[in-house]
């Protein structure tokens, strides 16, 4: 029989995901004018140097650049003769931040790993400085901003250059100056060939992920080098050894070098607030804080400004255009039905750039064609793009390029994959085909699809525009709102479409919901935090007197609406962020989603047919009807020893941490025994397991381990022990917990009566882990505030009682004749194991 891997009790991460900073490999902070960063002296060259080691011998200009080469201008000039390249470096660059961002232009055949290997898959990203060296040597100089000081002349800044010298990352000879002296000429032939971390990929552990080896050099040449003001791009075909892999002897891929001159004076950042999600991106600061370290986060986020002619008008509180809008252009590769629906989802942020102060602040266009602008090119660093993927990975994620000195974006690259359109097909079919008949078939039609590839457009172009998922924002919402078609037309099933909250499953069908009250959409936390993001505020002297009045802006706003509450995608006890879910009580929500499924079920086969086929559709489909089930029983677990966590700031009254009601916890527990501990049959049908290579039973039992692992963690049995702060909250102990499984799980072995094989399964893994728990030899888990003693706590004492009373429990009934034979096995089973764990013990 063939099996799969469910993903069930799985809470799903961001489709791009993505921690607090916007880049796991993120580079460092950049002065503001009058911050010191670091820069090494330059080096006096040693004293025994050879002949040899010192640089060719300038030439004349004239000798280097002759008339019968290319030359184009722009930041720098490039100079091209035959296959020699020659960069004239303008002494006015020197000290200049340059950044680099490598990706893959055009990927090679057979080279996947997953998700990666794919064109516009980012393979690099560094800053970089020219710089004149001792002799007649230019450096390249990585810089990192790590760490700097405000006030350039104090001790403290001394000491920070001392103890942070800047890596030199290549040196040149110069082989000329310019006729004015007022630029130099280096050769970077042999730069741009090799296969250098600079200008290809980062580090050798991105290339071994890709397959690759050694560069091939008789196969890899330099394809183009083109020069714009403010970027150069340099496009190279690299051939690589195939590493590892035995089925293919090389690989070869077009990569892009994008070199991109950040600006000279950077954009005033924003001090990031917790309680609005912004990707961020962070330095240590040893000057804010007299008397320590502190880490300064700045929030991710575009330069929009008004023209100068319009100051006037967009501080009254006039709608005006930037002086820069955000252009994203859709790549021509897209198949030209859904560009239509891409580019209204990239269109409808205005709404919430108008909160802001801004009209027509974000502009969707087709991509021109060659005719149209020969020099177009979605390698070009100024153009940022949804580049549409044909790969079998379901998804689409959503990055950008930023300056690590401001947290200014520059650019970005959506990706787009084919197949996120099977998931969302599956999705709506599972989430709303009672509400919905369009869903119920396997091909659903385009007009149906283009407004579901709007919504995730929307949810993408969000986080390029440094939004982090907002999980927290459907639980701002009453249950039995998401069933009131009056309601959800003015408000919307979730008030962020950064949310997890793909569909209302919870509506029903007699509440004939359309699909305003279906589809997520931008909302009313989504405006307000474009608006904290983007609205420019020239009358604070800097970023930290605008941190003051915003940190009182946003306490206020919250105050006053509820449905901006923010909580993140990486909150792991706080049961109101998660993703996936829908309202305020996820009891509520799951048993209205479960109804929808027990309604689908039974049409699965009809709805997935396609008669030329076998059925592959059918198994697909019903492994994400699975999979929504085993959602909503995750969604009500993490409510059982859950914490809410509330960011807040000092002013802010009230408690940040506070534990889970006690009556929630209990009726999470009832609902897990109502649809999980006892056997969901409706799930069986026969239908389906008729035309499918797998049992029920083993699917199940696959989700049954699932969830009790999840249930009887550590993490959770670490809460469940906390006593509160509230002496006066009941509280829902470790104690009552075991005493509440052991009802639902043994329910018939205390009553005496024969258990079927669903519920032995359940039986046995329960017991199984609670064993594996109570007897674990690791001496300290991980819990939300850090580390715990398991060893010196009361957790396996508590586990190890739970386990003897169950073994008295077991040795009562194992001797019941009036059970039958196999229940009696599995009681003995029980008993023993219990008794040999104990044993080995001792």
């Amino acid at each position: 029989m063939l099996t799969r891997k469910l993903p069930l009790f799985a809470l799903l991460t961001a489709c791009a995901i993505m921690g607090a900073d916007s880049s796991a490999s993120a580079q460092k902070r950049k002065k503001k004018k009058g911050q010191t960063t670091v820069a090494a002296p330059a080096a006096k060259p040693a004293a025994d140097s050879t002949r040899k080691n010192q640089p060719p011998k300038v030439k004349k200009y004239s000798e280097v650049i002759t008339k019968d080469m290319e030359t184009r201008k722009g930041f720098l000039t490039i100079h091209k003769k035959d296959e020699k390249y020659f960069f004239e470096v303008p002494f006015t660059l020197f000290r200049r931040d340059i950044m680099t961002v490598n990706r893959v232009s055009k990927a090679s055949v057979d080279m996947r790993n997953g998700a990666s290997g794919l064109v516009g898959d980012q393979i690099g990203e560094s800053v970089y400085r020219f710089e004149k060296g001792p002799g007649d040597r230019m450096f390249l100089r990585r810089i990192s901003y790590t760490e700097y000081t405000k006030d350039s002349t104090s001790d403290m800044a001394k000491s920070v250059t001392l103890n942070n010298v800047q890596a030199i990352a290549m040196a040149f000879p110069i082989a000329a100056y310019n006729n004015d002296s007022t630029a130099a000429v280096i050769d970077v032939t042999d730069f741009l060939n090799s296969d250098n971390n600079i200008l290809y990929f980062e580090n050798d552990k991105l290339k071994q992920r890709a397959g690759m080896g050694a560069q091939q050099n008789d196969r890899s040449y330099i394809e183009s080098v083109r020069i714009y003001p403010t970027n150069l791009e340099v496009r190279a075909v690299k051939t690589y050894a195939a590493g590892m892999n035995p089925t293919h002897s090389n690989y070869t891929v077009e990569l892009n070098a994008s070199l991109v001159l950040l600006p000279e004076v950077p954009m005033r950042p924003r001090i990031m607030d917790e309680r609005v999600g912004y990707f961020t991106k962070s330095h240590r600061d040893f000057d804010v804080h007299p008397q320590s370290v502190k880490v300064v986060s700045y929030a991710v986020r575009w330069r929009l400004e008004p023209k100068p002619e319009d100051v006037q008008r967009y501080l009254k509180g006039e709608l005006v255009e930037p002086q820069k809008p955000i252009i994203f252009h859709i790549d021509p590769a897209t198949p030209k039905k859904w560009v239509p629906y891409l580019i209204a989802g990239i269109n409808d942020w205005n709404k919430a750039f108008e909160q802001a102060g801004f009209k027509n602040a974000i502009i969707g266009l087709e991509a021109p064609t060659n005719e149209q602008d020969s020099t177009w090119s979605l390698d070009d660093a100024r153009n940022s793009a949804i580049i549409y993927r044909p790969s079998a990975i379901a998804n689409a994620m959503g990055p950008n390029v930023n300056d690590p000195r401001s947290g200014e974006i520059l650019e970005s690259h959506i990706f787009w994959y084919h197949n996120v359109m099977s998931m969302l097909q599956k999705w709506y079919l599972v989430q709303c085909a009672t509400s919905d008949p369009r869903a119920r078939k396997p091909v659903i039609d385009d007009a149906l699809m283009g407004e579901l590839i709007r919504f995730v457009s929307s949810h993408e172009v969000g986080h390029t525009l440094g939004l982090r998922h907002n999980f927290g924002s459907s639980s701002t919402v009453p249950v039995e709102k998401l069933r009131d078609k009056q309601w959800l037309a003015k408000y919307g099933h979730t008030p962020s479409i950064m949310d997890y909250a793909r569909f209302n499953y919870v509506a029903q069908p007699e509440d004939n919901i359309g699909t305003e009250g279906l589809y997520p959409r931008i909302n009313d936390y989504d405006k307000w935090a474009i608006e904290w993001g983007y609205r420019w505020r020239p009358e604070y002297k800097d970023e930290w007197e605008e941190q003051k009045a915003l940190a009182r802006i946003v306490s206020d706003s919250l105050k006053n609406n509820h449905r901006l509450w923010f909580g993140g995608e990486m909150e792991p006890d706080d049961p109101r962020s998660q993703n996936e879910d829908l309202g305020d009580d996820a009891m509520k929500a799951s048993e209205y989603g479960i109804k929808n499924l027990k309604r689908i079920v039974p049409q699965l086969v009809n709805w997935t047919k396609i008669p030329q086929e076998g059925f592959k559709e059918l198994e697909a489909t019903y492994s994400e009807v699975l999979g929504q089930y085993g959602r909503y029983l995750g969604h009500v677990t993490k409510n059982i020893g859950g914490i809410y966590n509330t960011y807040k700031v000092a002013a802010d009254p009230g408690p940040v941490f506070v534990p889970v009601e006690y009556e929630k916890q209990k009726r999470a527990m009832k609902f897990l025994n109502d649809y999980f501990f006892q056997t969901p049959e409706w799930l069986n049908n026969r239908d389906i397991f008729e035309r499918l290579p797998y049992s029920f039973g083993m699917e199940f039992a696959k989700m049954q381990e699932e969830g009790i692992d999840l249930l009887v963690s550590r993490r959770r049995m670490s809460h469940l022990m906390d006593p509160v702060y509230n002496k006066s909250a009941r509280q829902y102990t470790l104690e009552e917990f075991f005493r509440d499984m052991d009802k639902g799980i043994l329910t018939e072995v205390y009553a005496g009566k024969n258990v079927d094989f669903y519920r032995r399964n359940l039986q046995k893994l329960y017991v199984l882990r609670l064993i594996q728990q109570a007897f674990t030899q690791d001496s300290k888990g991980m819990i939300s505030m850090g580390t715990y003693n398991v060893a010196g706590s009361d957790m396996q004492g508590i586990m190890r009682d739970a386990l003897r009373q169950q073994q008295q429990l077991f040795k009562r009934q194992m001797k019941n004749m009036a059970l039958d034979k196999v229940t009696r096995i599995h009681l003995t089973e029980m008993h023993d194991r219990i008794e040999k764990s104990f044993d080995a013990k001792n």
